[in-house]
């Protein structure tokens, strides 16, 4: 496997990671038994995670349509996607 099918690898492991992570921010901002203010922070790491899985969609776009990547960039957004997501679901078994 070369790096050029790695970084694609990472990056759509980030995507999907931080995909999770915003579905679940969705479920919990959803939920009526909570205050206020805690349903606007599980809105804004919604939006966050929503932003992020976008980033890394078009630096996903750009190795595919132009060959130009970055392998440890993709590996980076990977990781960043995996704790994203760990940290969002723990919150959520917490709350």
């Amino acid at each position: 496997m070369n790096t050029y099918t790695l970084t694609l690898w990472a990056l759509l492991l980030a995507v999907g990671l931080q995909i999770f992570a915003a579905g679940v921010g969705v479920e919990c901002y959803l939920r009526c038994a909570q205050p206020t203010a805690r349903r606007r922070a599980w809105l804004a790491l919604t939006g966050g995670s929503l932003l992020l899985a976008l980033h890394h969609a078009y630096w996903l776009e750009l190795a595919v349509r132009t060959g130009l990547y970055d392998l440890r960039q993709a590996v980076l957004a990977a990781l960043a996607g995996g704790c994203f997501a760990l940290a969002v679901y723990a919150f959520r078994r917490g709350a």
